[in-house]
């Protein structure tokens, strides 16, 4: 029988493979005589101090190499796939997908919909557990992998069926009683929706995850984000003020009881709730260590926080220039708050900012990362923007200075006229940023870690 094998695409210099006089064009056929099915498995059988590689060389040739190394050392190689297997999709019709509120015509990674273990795994994507089988649980629970992150929504096994236009979504709860009983860390995540899984369903979904504390050790409440494109998808309505705040007042009251019996808040709120209901967002305590950022839960707190440190640290000085930054309706006062605050001790820095209204999803979309290029450009036109444009990295395709709608920062550039500025997330990073100064390495965070 072929082995599958898996191609080698880089080796890294001074590294054991390197040493082995491994290439790229190579395949690893199998590690300890155990062909890999994915990544997880070459993760787990490289741990060990001794290991023997089944290597087939370009032309053709096979290796036996064995090789001795400090436990769970890298050996320096990486692979066509990061995965080492293809990518799943997801099976589900889920009423409140964004994907499917996307319009056509935008480039084609945008559309695709993943529901894989593995990507939660290594990357923090969430999944609903549908689209795995028995041995996909098995192998998590064998591996011990950890935390695996869950689309839970709801807990009524129907409701769920519904939401998730899947006949088979509420049958993939009980893997959570099988997660939990092998001490797998989780966390979870619910969409909100108005009228289908609010109110009292909200209550019933909080209280049943709390029952898998500590191994669950969050879950976070976000509203369902709706864009103009639901022509023929189901009729959702966007939350009030009024439903935010009832919303906000279910998950006070379960954060308190949670923390008197477990001392963890457990149940948290995305920061989108405080901002539609005109409340305050609550302070770092409140967040258990920010599991839930890439959930916009905290961001804004994180965000006060680490500004307030830097600009406490720094000395006031004379230095003059004017530039210009744009955010979306989200974070806006917050940003805005922030800039009163640098003029303050910087008082010759002048800073143009500018919210952008996001036509082109829609008025219900207010994050500064599903702004497009074409957006900015059009109400940024003829406005003034001193000697740069800041721009937060969440607007940009990873490692890409490219916007969701394909605009490059080079032509938005030629467009405005104006130099644009990439911004990291952090408090420290937006400073330096508006002090038009080169960030603090120890203190960069990639953009995309968690989003204002």
């Amino acid at each position: 029988m072929t082995q599958k094998g898996h191609l080698i695409t880089k080796v890294m210099p001074h590294s054991i493979a390197e040493e082995m006089e491994l290439e790229a064009g190579d395949m690893l056929l199998a590690v300890c005589d155990t062909e890999i099915e994915d990544i997880f498995d070459y993760q787990f059988l490289m741990e060990d101090t001794y290991v023997e590689l089944l290597i087939r060389k370009r032309d053709g040739e096979e290796w036996v190499l064995e090789i001795e190394k400090d436990y769970n050392e890298d050996i320096g190689i990486e692979f066509e796939n990061g995965l080492m297997d293809e990518y799943r999709s997801c099976r589900n019709k889920c009423m409140f997908c964004f994907i499917d509120q996307m319009p056509k015509g935008m480039r084609e990674t945008l559309y695709f919909k993943d529901d894989d273990s593995r990507l939660s795994f290594l990357q923090g994507n969430y999944i609903t557990l549908t689209n795995m089988k028995e041995k996909d649980i098995d192998r998590i629970i064998r591996y011990h992998l950890a935390p695996i992150n869950i689309s839970v929504h709801t807990t009524n096994p129907e409701l769920r069926c519904k939401m998730l236009h899947n006949r088979f979504a509420g049958e993939a709860l009980k893997q959570l009683e099988r997660l939990w009983r092998a001490e797998i860390l989780m966390n979870g995540q619910i969409v909100l929706c108005k009228g289908v899984n609010d109110g009292k369903e909200l209550e019933r979904t909080i209280s049943d995850l709390s029952n898998y504390l500590p191994y669950m050790q969050s879950v976070s409440v976000v509203p369902v984000g709706l864009t103009r494109f639901r022509e023929g998808l189901y009729p959702l309505e966007p939350f009030t003020r009024e439903d935010a705040r009832s919303v906000l007042q279910i998950i006070h009251h379960w954060q308190e009881k949670l923390y008197r019996e477990h001392k963890n808040h457990f149940i948290h709120a995305g920061d989108e709730w405080y901002i539609l209901a005109g409340w305050e967002v609550p302070t770092e305590e409140r967040y258990d260590g920010y599991l839930q950022l890439e959930n916009g839960v905290g961001t804004i707190r994180l965000f006060k926080n680490e500004f307030a440190k830097a600009l406490l640290e720094r000395e006031g000085d004379n230095r003059s220039h004017s530039i210009s930054m744009a955010t979306g309706k989200l974070a806006f006062p917050y940003i805005y708050e922030a800039l009163e605050q640098i003029q303050k001790k910087f008082p010759g820095v002048k800073v143009h900012l500018y919210e952008i209204r996001n036509d082109f999803f829609g008025e219900h979309i207010t994050v500064a990362g599903l702004l497009t290029g074409q957006d900015i450009k059009k109400q940024l036109s003829n406005q003034e923007l001193g000697e740069a444009l800041l721009l937060p990295s969440v607007m940009f395709k990873n490692g890409e200075k490219i916007f969701l709608d394909d605009m490059t920062v080079e032509e938005l550039e030629k467009a405005l006229q104006v130099k644009v500025n990439i911004v990291k997330s952090s408090g420290q990073d937006f400073l330096h940023a508006v002090l038009l100064e080169e960030p603090e390495q120890e203190n960069s965070r990639e953009g995309g870690k968690y989003e204002l």
